[in-house]
């Protein structure tokens, strides 16, 4: 866990619990350890029947014909090495892993590159998901890779035959002719959800969920009723406090000669305040995944603002052609259409950055005539999941503080996030009176008793999330869908602040 003064308590495994970051489960039933020590006993190079060389690793992807994707040759890093002409040997990470060290390839999945690049800035959460401990010593062909997977980490394992076009790797590639670790940490990716063509059109949100287990919020700066320019950026001085990874992505009419690429992620990589005449200026550092076009607005790497700030502050203008580049915060909350923050813990959505939390992850489901009952409306809503929890006393450090944070996230039948139906889902919370009885409430307790929060629609969003701020008390949470008999798989997070 990353270092910070923010503390989860009394998670739901115990560490060294299968599923937990100390002992990941087996994706797909393989063992790194044990695979790669057959092979290097028969002197063989692992192939990797699970997510095989081919097109059905590919999946269906709409920018590549049939007779394109013929072309495509899957080679390992010395093969490719080799066919460039290239001497280098093929180096697993060469000098610790930096945002600069890729870019993206030809697949639109400018999303998950850009929360690469952010992962890049949290050691310790990089070391989970990428063991350090791999190179092209002891040589098997075989690499793994760590993900939180809906409740509990997965260890995914594959081979490295990477597919290329014109001796150009055809995905992420490293700037680095010879680095490996980006690409293979793609690979490992496209097998958690099933092919390379399913890494299309996502966004940053679910690699962050994927990369950490965290606590995911989207904010949108151009919607009505959206939080001010001074908000945000207090939210970004608290994530980027507690260790946050943060993207943005711009909007669909984004104008072309700002530099700008309209409808793409960017990452965020740094905040900082500059003194200009006497005041203040907030400034954001955002990142092009392309490694290339860059924003010529105010405070852009060419700009003449930079000539009237001192020498030392100066410096923060990478003068380069890097896709890394400054803004001021005024231009980045009209710019951006919307903002990806995922922490850890919740401590980023309010003022109260010390406090601990109580994590508990449910893994349940719904089952059609008899635990999917339905929304509220319906008499059979007492059928659904129950989750009884007690909220205790938190002074609120500032206004709009929070004391419960909720995730509620549909799981995959088919061991892919594609394939995935997503129903349409809610969280409902109920306080209890004292002196109830333990156990399931029954339906004459939801027909006596009016919801304290319950929202008027449904949402299909693969991770929902929900902000609230309850007096102490006992209450029940009801996950529902919004109609009955849907069977459906879902994992629920509950955070309550705790002055344990």
């Amino acid at each position: 866990m990353a270092k910070s003064e923010t503390c989860l308590v009394n998670l739901h495994y115990q560490d060294g619990s299968e599923g937990s970051p100390s002992n990941p489960a087996k994706f797909k039933n393989q063992d790194f350890a044990q695979i790669k020590a057959d092979c290097l006993h028969k002197g063989e190079l692992f192939v990797d029947n699970e997510f095989p060389p081919n097109g059905l690793s590919l999946g269906d992807l709409p920018d590549m014909s049939s007779s394109q994707e013929s072309e495509v040759k899957w080679l390992r890093p010395a093969d490719l090495l080799r066919e460039r002409g290239k001497k280098d040997k093929p180096a697993f990470c060469t000098d610790g892993m930096s945002r600069f060290d890729f870019g993206q390839g030809n697949v639109g999945n400018c999303w998950f590159v850009s929360a690469i690049s952010a992962l890049t800035f949290q050691t310790n959460l990089m070391e989970q998901v990428v063991p350090m401990d791999q190179s092209f010593v002891d040589y098997a062909g075989i690499f793994h890779f760590r993900f939180w997977w809906f409740g509990k980490w997965v260890d995914v394992v594959i081979d490295d035959n990477l597919p290329t076009k014109n001796k150009q790797l055809l995905f992420a590639s490293s700037k680095c002719g010879n680095e490996f670790w980006a690409p293979l940490l793609e690979k490992a990716y496209a097998k958690l959800c099933g092919s390379y063509a399913n890494l299309r059109g996502w966004s940053s949100s679910d690699a962050f969920k994927d990369f950490t287990g965290g606590v995911n919020q989207i904010y949108y700066p151009t919607e009505p009723n959206a939080p001010s320019c001074d908000e945000l950026w207090l939210t970004l001085s608290r994530a980027t406090k507690c260790k946050s990874l943060i993207c943005s992505s711009t909007k669909k009419d984004a104008m072309a000669n700002n530099g700008l690429v309209m409808r793409h992620a960017y990452s965020v990589t740094g905040i900082t305040e500059v003194e200009l005449n006497a005041s203040k200026v907030r400034l954001v550092r955002v990142m092009n995944p392309w490694g290339r076009r860059e924003w010529n607005g105010k405070w852009s790497d060419k700009s003449d603002l930079w000539d009237k700030v001192s020498p030392e502050v100066k410096k923060k203008c990478f003068d380069r052609d890097d896709g890394e580049f400054w803004m001021q915060m005024e231009d980045f909350c009209s710019c951006f259409a919307k903002v990806y923050i995922c922490c850890e813990t919740p401590n980023f959505l309010d003022g109260d950055l010390k406090c601990q939390w109580n994590c508990m992850i449910y893994d349940d489901s719904w089952v059609a005539g008899t635990s999917a009952g339905g929304n509220v409306k319906h008499s059979t809503f007492a059928t659904n999941p129950q989750y009884r929890i007690r909220v205790t006393v938190i002074d609120k450090k500032e206004p709009g503080d929070k004391n419960i944070v909720l995730s509620l996230m549909q799981k995959p039948h088919q061991g892919n996030r594609i394939e995935i139906h997503r129903h349409k889902t809610t969280l409902t919370i109920y306080k209890i009176p004292p002196g109830t009885p333990q156990g399931r409430l029954q339906q004459d307790f939801f027909q006596r008793n009016r919801p304290v929060k319950a929202e008027k629609t449904y949402s299909t969003r693969r991770d929902l999330i929900e902000l609230h701020s309850l007096e102490p008390g006992e209450y029940v949470i009801i996950p529902s869908t919004n109609e009955p008999n849907i069977t459906a798989d879902f994992t629920l997070t509950v955070y309550t602040k705790t002055d344990e």
